[in-house]
């Protein structure tokens, strides 16, 4: 925003750091371990959250606005406790955005495939963003306009083999509107290879190490897209909701959204959206 004071983004370094603590601390001692008393559903027996979950989140609101003093969280647990503090993301001061877990169910089933997201916006706009998998010890860290880095090494995936089926992480069709699923069926139909996503975060990690092509997903919760959509575009790829705009982690989008290796691969695949 013209006219905004800055402020500078604290050292990724101090946020691995407060990731890795509260992995320690709240993730890791329970992966594995959990009873039946360390889960509960939220709005059905897909949106599953555990004792990790909140406990992980609580420990990084205390540490993030440590880090960044002035700076909100936005965190999936404390938005399911009370919706107003999605708000935050409209207002003034710095937003860590928050998902302590990312693929709870992958999670509670005792599997590595899930992951701590956050990303640090203000204004709507991204800055920051880091992905930590804890059960592999993966960190993927992004700022933007200084590109994206998986453990140090830099991310560039380049663009899909030429002729080459698209490799598409997908949202599952019984969970959308009638609209959503037909966009989503034409997936299907052009030949891509599609798989269900059990954690976002780590898909925007194989798009952007070319282990996937693209996603597209129906859903637009900050938690699950703000950390890996700047990984993604900071690797070199784009985002694009079926309006043609990019995401706006603010909402409000046109979805399904699809964010993809390349500007190229993204536009394709919303083509193939908006024909499905």
């Amino acid at each position: 925003m013209a006219g905004a004071p800055a402020f500078r983004v604290p050292d990724s370094a101090a946020v691995e750091a407060a990731l890795r603590s509260a992995a320690e601390a709240e993730i890791m001692p329970r992966y594995r371990q959990l009873s039946a008393a360390d889960i509960a559903e939220k709005s059905g027996p897909h949106d599953l959250v555990t004792v990790a979950d909140r406990g992980a989140e609580a420990h990084l609101a205390r540490s993030l606005t440590a880090l960044l003093p002035g700076s909100v969280v936005v965190g999936e647990e404390s938005v399911h406790a009370d919706p107003s503090v999605y708000e935050a993301l409209d207002g003034d001061a710095p937003v860590w955005i928050v998902d302590p877990v990312d693929g709870t169910r992958v999670f509670v089933a005792g599997e590595p495939g899930f992951c701590t997201l956050v990303a640090l916006a203000r204004y709507g706009e991204v800055l920051a963003s880091w992905t930590y998998a804890p059960a592999t010890g993966r960190m993927a860290v992004a700022l933007r306009g200084r590109g994206a880095r998986l453990d140090g090494e830099v991310l560039r995936p380049g663009p899909p083999e030429p002729g080459r089926r698209l490799r598409v992480a997908m949202s599952h069709p019984d969970h959308t509107s009638k609209e959503q699923k037909r966009a989503l069926s034409g997936l299907a139909g052009s030949g891509a290879e599609l798989r269900g996503s059990g954690s976002a975060g780590l898909d925007y990690l194989a798009v952007a190490t070319g282990g996937l092509d693209a996603v597209a997903y129906n859903w637009e919760y900050a938690w699950d897209h703000a950390a890996g959509l700047l990984l993604v575009t900071e690797a070199g790829g784009a985002h694009l909701t079926l309006s043609g705009a990019p995401y706006r982690i603010t909402g409000g989008n046109a979805l399904p959204f699809t964010a993809a290796r390349t500007e190229a691969t993204a536009r394709h695949v919303r083509r193939i959206l908006l024909g499905g």
